[in-house]
């Protein structure tokens, strides 16, 4: 089934204390698209400017990733640049330059217009707001956020979580949002604005996802090598979506699964900078991953 993604397509400049690169291909929209193509059928809605490489065009499209809803403007592409201390669950930023991205009208597609399920990936909530107008009853909305919408556009928020079914947040923005330390009580909270099923990302500690009254916690994969956490909630969120437009099953126990398929696509792209891992990634390598979480995670009832 066909699902449809608007966030942002960057580069980004990242340093970490194992490494670091410079105009690296990156963006919410990048991340979640390739995670989510070795599920499903993407169509990528984002816009980039003229200095663009056009060999990161043709990676996407190697993804059989839709790349028709790019939109190319007059101007410089959104760049991030950010390092990583020793702790990798938190990012400095050092400069963002939303260039061509401050401008951005999303236009759809028209075909696009019928996706089965929409992923709002972390840009500006109006920009959200209008790819939802223009789309036609898709069967499963959901959207992710950050601390910046969330100072800056609370209103906006407001208005695109009563429209959509799934919120994806982290530990933090969740108890920012909610004004709520506690996680329970945060997410009781913000499933009141809208959303029935919330997903908390936790980084290396794994995700939590609250759906109605139940609680489903899963654990972050063991690594021994993490080289680059940048992108792992968006490559997170493409695995969870990717899962579920798949089977167009949303019952609990296939969320459920679909949590687990998150993270172990966040497990492999942190293991590399940029989307390197996802470059040559082998779909027999997510299903033994897969299967290693589920031998981790087992134990029997008393």
């Amino acid at each position: 089934m066909s699902l449809l993604v608007v966030g942002t397509v960057a580069l980004d400049s990242v340093r970490t204390p194992f490494g670091n690169v410079e105009n690296a291909l990156g963006g919410s929209a990048t991340y979640f698209s390739t995670s989510a193509s070795y599920f499903a059928d993407v169509r990528l809605v984002a816009v980039i400017g003229e200095d663009f490489p056009k060999e990161h065009i043709q990676f996407l499209k190697s993804k059989n990733i839709d790349t028709r809803g790019i939109e190319v403007q007059k101007g410089e592409t959104f760049r991030w640049k950010g390092e990583y201390g020793y702790d990798l669950n938190e990012a400095h930023t050092l400069a963002t330059h939303l260039n061509v991205l401050a401008t951005f009208k999303p236009n759809i597609v028209n075909d696009y217009k019928n996706s089965d399920v929409v992923f709002l990936a972390n840009v500006d909530p109006d920009i959200q707001l209008e790819v939802l107008r223009q789309v036609k009853r898709p069967k499963l909305v959901a959207c992710d956020t950050m601390n910046y919408w969330i100072s800056s556009k609370p209103e906006a928020l407001k208005r695109i979580l009563k429209e959509v079914d799934l919120l994806t947040i982290n530990e933090a923005e969740i108890r920012q949002l909610a004004g709520e330390a506690s996680l329970v009580k945060a997410a009781k909270s913000v499933q009141a604005m809208g959303p029935k099923t919330v997903v908390v990302k936790q980084g290396s500690y794994g995700a939590l996802m609250f759906n109605g009254h139940s609680v489903f916690n899963a654990p972050a994969y063991p690594l021994e090598s993490v080289f680059d956490p940048t992108g792992a909630g968006d490559t997170f969120a493409g695995g969870f979506m990717g899962y579920l437009a798949s089977t167009m099953n949303f019952t609990e126990e296939s969320m459920r699964k679909a949590v687990i398929f998150g993270s172990v696509m966040a497990s492999l792209n942190v293991e590399a900078f940029s989307l390197d891992r996802l470059r040559s990634l082998d779909y027999k390598e997510i299903v033994g991953r897969y299967r290693e979480f589920k031998s981790m995670t087992h134990f029997e009832d008393i």
